[in-house]
C-alpha cells in the first residue's frame, strides 16, 4: 500500500512542478517528461532482458549447490543466527543458504551475482509465505538487510574514482565500510523492534560481535596497507602528471607507461580487494561443482535445470520495473529534484558548514536510481574535483546505500507480492542512517579538504 502512495505521489509532484514551470514559460517540460517515460520504459525492458544471462548462470550454480548439498552446509552454518532473525523459517531451510549467498555477494560488491541469488532467496521465502500477495516478516527483514547495503569491498566506487583521476581511488574504502555498517545495524534494529525480535540473545550478540570484529579487522588491515603504499602512490602520481603533460608528443612507450602507472596507483589495497572478491566467488562456484561431483550428482543437468528458471524470472519482473522507473523518470524530468535540493539548502543554511548539501543529489537519487546516483556522483567529482570534500563525500554516499525502490520493485515483483507493509519505511530509515553515516565519515576523513 505504501508503494502505491509513493508511486502516485511521484506523478502528482511531477505534474505540479511541471505546471509551475509551464507558467514560467518552459514549454519543453511536458515533452521532456513524456520522453522520459518512453525512454525509461525501454530501459526497464533492456535491464530485465540483460538479467537473463546472469540469472541463468547463478540460478544454475545454485541448483548445483542445492543438489550437491553445498547450500545445506551453508544453511547449517548460519542457521543459529538466522533462525533468531527469521523465526518463521524452519530450521535448515534452503532459504537461509540462499540469503547468505546474496549477502555475501552484496558485501563483496558483486551486484551481478547478488540479484539472482537474492531472487532465489525470495522465491524460497515466498514458498513459506501464507499470504502470497502480502510481504511476510521474513521477506521484510531480508529486503531491509539487503537494501541497507553492507559493503566490504566497494569495487565499483573505486573504479569510478580511478576513471576520474583520483590521487587515491581507495581512500573511500573505510568511510563506505563504516557507513554501510551503520545502515545495516539501523535497518536490523528497526525491523527487529517492529517484529519484536530480541537482539540481546547470546547467539545473536555472538554473531553480531563477530561481524563487528571482522569489519574492524578489515578496516585496520586495509588502512595500514594503504598507508604503507602512500609514498609510492605520490611518486606514481608525479610521474603520471609528467607523462600527461607531454600531450600529443608522447611516444607509444610513454602512452603505454601512462596506462601502466594508472593501473598501479590504487596500490595493493585496490588489487587485493578486487582479488578477494573474485577469488571468493569463483571459490564458491568451484566448491559447489566439486562437492556435487563427489556426491555423484549430474552437475551439467543440474546447472541446466536451474538456468532454465532464469528466463522466466527476468521476464516476470518487467512490468514492476517499468512501473517504478517511469514514476521516477517523471519526478526527475519535472525538475522536482532541483526544488527539493533548494529546500534542503534553505533549511540547513543556518547551521554552519553545509558543504555536504552539494553532494545531496547522490543521496536523494540512490534509493530511486542507481544510474542516476552514479551520474550525480560523477557530476560532483567533475564540478568540484574528484579529491575535493564534495567529490569524496559523493562517492561515499554512492557506496553507502542501495537502490531501495528498484530493489523492492524487482524482488517483490518476482514473487508477486503487492502489499509490502512497512518494508519501504524501514528501508528508507536504514538509507537515512547510511547517508548520515556517510556525511559523518566524510567530515572525519576528508573534512580538511576544500
Amino acid at each position: 500500500m505504501v508503494l502505491n502512495y509513493i508511486w502516485i505521489a511521484f506523478f502528482i509532484i511531477g505534474f505540479v512542478v511541471a505546471f509551475i514551470k509551464l507558467f514560467q514559460g518552459d514549454l519543453s517540460i511536458f515533452p521532456a517528461m513524456v520522453d522520459s517515460i518512453h525512454s525509461l520504459a525501454r530501459v526497464s525492458v533492456d535491464i530485465s532482458l540483460g538479467l537473463i544471462g546472469v540469472m541463468a548462470l547463478w540460478l544454475g550454480i545454485m541448483k548445483i549447490g542445492e543438489n550437491g548439498g553445498a547450500i545445506n552446509i551453508l544453511t547449517r552454518l548460519v542457521s543459529p543466527f538466522f533462525s533468531r532473525l527469521f523465526p518463521e523459517i524452519p530450521k535448515n531451510h534452503p532459504a537461509m543458504g540462499s540469503m547468505m549467498m546474496n549477502f555475501a555477494a552484496n558485501m563483496l560488491g558483486l551486484d551481478n551475482a547478488a540479484t539472482p541469488l537474492g531472487l532465489k532467496a525470495m522465491n524460497h521465502l515466498q514458498e513459506l509465505n501464507p499470504d502470497k500477495e502480502t510481504a511476510s516478516n521474513a521477506q521484510i527483514m531480508f529486503l531491509v538487510l539487503n537494501t541497507s547495503g553492507l559493503t566490504l569491498i566497494p569495487v565499483s566506487i573505486i573504479a569510478l574514482r580511478l576513471a576520474n583521476g583520483a590521487a587515491n581511488p581507495t581512500d573511500i574504502f573505510i568511510p563506505i565500510l563504516a557507513a554501510t555498517f551503520i545502515s545495516t545495524m539501523v535497518g536490523l534494529i528497526t525491523v527487529s523492534l517492529i517484529q519484536k525480535i530480541n537482539l540481546f540473545q547470546p547467539v545473536v550478540l555472538a554473531y553480531l560481535g563477530g561481524g563487528a570484529l571482522l569489519v574492524g579487522g578489515m578496516i585496520a588491515y586495509f588502512r595500514n596497507l594503504d598507508n604503507s603504499w602512500a609514498p609510492t602512490r605520490e611518486t606514481l602520481m608525479t610521474e603520471l602528471a609528467d607523462l600527461k603533460a607531454l600531450g600529443d608528443t608522447a611516444t607509444a612507450s610513454q602512452l603505454s607507461r601512462i596506462e601502466e602507472v594508472t593501473a598501479l596507483i590504487p596500490g595493493p589495497m585496490g588489487t587485493q580487494s578486487e582479488f578477494l572478491g573474485s577469488f571468493i566467488i569463483f571459490g564458491i562456484i568451484f566448491s559447489f561443482i566439486i562437492l556435487a561431483a563427489i556426491r555423484k550428482v549430474n552437475v551439467y543437468e543440474s546447472f541446466v535445470e536451474g538456468a532454465k528458471e532464469g528466463f522466466g524470472v527476468a521476464v516476470k519482473i518487467i512490468p514492476y520495473l517499468v512501473a517504478m522507473l517511469i514514476a521516477i523518470g517523471v519526478f526527475r524530468a519535472s525538475g522536482a529534484m532541483v526544488y527539493l535540493m533548494n529546500a534542503f539548502r534553505f533549511v540547513f543554511s543556518p547551521f554552519g558548514d553545509t558543504r555536504w548539501v552539494e553532494a545531496l543529489p547522490v543521496a536523494l537519487m540512490k534509493p530511486l536510481s542507481g544510474s542516476g546516483a552514479r551520474g550525480a556522483a560523477v557530476d560532483a567529482m567533475q564540478t568540484h574535483g574528484v579529491d575535493s570534500f564534495i567529490g569524496s563525500l559523493a562517492c561515499t554516499m554512492q557506496g553507502s546505500t542501495e537502490t531501495t525502490f528498484y530493489t523492492l520493485a524487482v524482488y517483490f515483483g518476482a514473487v508477486g507480492v503487492i502489499r509490502t507493509r512497512y518494508t519501504i519505511v524501514a528501508g528508507l530509515i536504514a538509507d537515512l542512517a547510511g547517508i548520515i553515516g556517510a556525511v559523518a565519515m566524510a567530515y572525519l576523513f576528508f573534512g580538511n579538504r576544500i
